[in-house]
């Protein structure tokens, strides 16, 4: 049987925490700033948790075991 490849896509854009997590940039970053607030510009800096219901979807795409 054939080894599975990683999603490269995926392996770009998401990082896995030593907690078994996967941590994500932010969307809405981009462009358009003058349209959000100070507050919303300085918490979609850096990055953020995944949610816990696409997480074992992404996690499969990553591991693919």
């Amino acid at each position: 049987m054939p080894k599975f490849k990683t999603h490269r896509a995926s392996a770009k854009r998401f990082k896995k925490t030593a907690n078994g997590g996967l941590k994500s940039g932010n969307a809405y970053t981009s462009h358009r700033f003058h349209g959000k607030t100070k507050k919303q510009r300085r918490q979609l800096r850096g990055t953020s948790m995944m949610n816990h219901t696409t997480l074992k979807t992404y996690k499969h795409l990553l591991s693919r075991v």
